[in-house]
């Protein structure tokens, strides 16, 4: 692997990888999740608390899917923004959303997550799906996400997790370790890449302290929700 030594480097490694796989990573995410991917979107912008005809920011965007989802909940009066740094995601996300019937309530941006083009307290709500543990600083992404959200608000990361049983919680790592990267190298030809994604979720704060991070970050009713035995979580908190 690269090495990763300092946020420049992680951020110059994140980049690269995620824009090697972008044409692949929806089959990827709906292979690796069985298809639960897209309940536990729904659920992440129904904790957004995102209502019909609200603005919203989806950070670390990637190919667009969650993004959508908020437009889903936003309905045609709703004006929602997606941000990401590898452009070949966004370019993916453009092609994914070429058809949606809210497409035209959706503004693709290329952007920095730890230093977002935003004035302070402009969105209703601040999503990240499957983005936080990819970033040099999480907690200065966390404190840049609560800053462009109103007062009231919500932020919500859904990501991966750490498994709380502990005979499932080896066997988890395991099957990760060996069967997503050969699933990688066979549909993506990119077998490094989700070996990468391997080591980032088993390195990943645990969800506890994820939502610790919440509130160091400012924001209030921090908490975290366990989906499939821990394997992934809901974490959030609000903007006072």
């Amino acid at each position: 692997m690269a090495n990763l030594t300092g946020k420049e480097g992680k951020t110059k490694y994140v980049q690269e990888t995620f824009n090697s796989i972008a044409k692949s990573y929806d089959l990827m995410n709906t292979l690796m999740t069985f298809g639960l991917d897209k309940s536990w979107r729904r659920l992440a912008v129904k904790r957004s608390e995102l209502k019909e005809g609200g603005t919203g920011l989806d950070v670390c965007c990637g190919t667009g899917m969650l993004t959508m989802e908020q437009a889903r909940a936003a309905g045609q009066a709703g004006r929602i923004t997606g941000l990401d740094f590898s452009e070949n995601m966004i370019d993916v996300a453009r092609q994914n959303i070429r058809d949606f019937e809210f497409k035209d309530n959706i503004r693709l941006v290329q952007g920095d997550a730890m230093d977002l083009p935003f004035e302070n307290n402009v969105f209703d709500c601040a999503t990240v799906g499957w983005g936080l543990r990819n970033v040099p600083d999480i907690f200065k992404v966390v404190r840049e996400m609560a800053r462009v959200v109103k007062p009231g608000g919500k932020v919500v990361s859904l990501d991966m997790a750490q498994p709380v049983t502990p005979v499932f919680k080896e066997l988890y790592w395991l099957c990760f370790d060996r069967a997503i990267p050969a699933m990688g190298k066979l549909f993506s030809g990119n077998k490094k890449a989700y070996k990468y994604l391997y080591s980032s979720a088993k390195g990943f704060v645990h969800q506890k302290d994820l939502a610790e991070i919440f509130a160091q970050a400012g924001l209030v009713e921090t908490r975290y929700l366990n989906l499939c035995g821990g394997v992934v979580a809901i974490v959030e908190g609000r903007k006072p």
